[in-house]
């Protein structure tokens, strides 16, 4: 899936998307596969959510791509595509590459001057992939 908005201001999957898209997904991701109703029971713990807009909400993240629906009977059943790992492993891949494209040598530098504030561990892992890739080619 490609990333069509992503906000730097916001946090975790807000940064993906809107803020009920992104409540949806979290319960769609505690579940195997559910109906509209049963999201909007575990969304109205918080707080009242009509159930069209549930279902508005979740068909158009069937038609981004993020989630898969099939019909029993009357009932439409929605699932995510990918687990919420993959989504967000998948997401920062997919961003990493649109700002090295998009900001090249500038980008990379902006990294490693973040890493000033990784642990050590994070430092070996990426020494480790750097020895690998040089060994590669």
């Amino acid at each position: 899936m490609k990333i069509r908005r992503f906000n730097v201001y916001e946090r975790g999957l807000n940064r993906f998307f809107g803020p009920l898209e992104a409540r949806i997904m979290n319960v769609l991701w505690t579940s195997s596969e559910i109906a509209i109703k049963d999201v909007q029971a575990r969304l109205e713990r918080d707080q009242a959510i009509n159930f069209n807009t549930v279902m508005t909400v979740m068909n158009r993240l069937v038609e981004k791509g993020v989630l898969t629906k099939r019909s029993v009977g009357r009932t439409s059943l929605y699932r995510p595509l990918l687990s919420k790992e993959h989504f967000m492993e998948n997401q920062s891949k997919e961003l990493t590459h649109e700002l090295i494209e998009e900001f090249g040598p500038l980008v990379v530098n902006h990294m490693i001057e973040a890493l000033e504030e990784a642990d050590q561990e994070l430092l070996e892992q990426l020494e480790q992939k750097i020895k690998s890739l040089k060994k590669d080619r």
